[in-house]
């Protein structure tokens, strides 16, 4: 199963994210901040880190950035609702995918899908 770490700093948001990858067939690790998300990423692995990009304590590119040193095949998704943001992740995280804000869920699951090349078996 596919293993996705989920930092979210708004609590509405990562419950409702978690639960859609969930029901889609993922294995879903929701934290809070990139600060907490670094001891996970170094004791566990995860196939995908989802993270917002503006986040108290340490925003989601310096978090990609950490996971890129410790955790190199993880995969990276940033979520955004700021589209300067958006462009600055794109020009120090190329290789990551952005999806910004407001997204369906449909969508957040077919980008994830995207990711790994291959379809779950799940309807949202």
């Amino acid at each position: 199963m596919i293993r996705i770490l989920l930092a979210e700093d708004e609590e509405a948001m990562r419950t409702y994210l978690a639960r859609a990858l969930e029901n889609a067939g993922y294995s879903v690790v929701a934290v809070d901040r990139g600060t907490a998300a670094v001891p996970l990423l170094e004791a566990e692995d995860f196939d995908l880190l989802l993270s917002d990009i503006v986040m108290p304590e340490m925003d989601g590119i310096e978090l990609a950035q950490v996971c890129a040193e410790i955790s190199p095949k993880t995969k990276v998704m940033f979520i955004t609702g700021f589209a300067a943001v958006t462009l600055k992740a794109s020009r120090e995280a190329p290789q990551a995918k952005v999806l910004s804000k407001p997204f369906h869920l449909k969508d957040l699951v077919l980008e994830v899908e995207r990711v790994f090349g291959h379809q779950q078996q799940a309807l949202i």
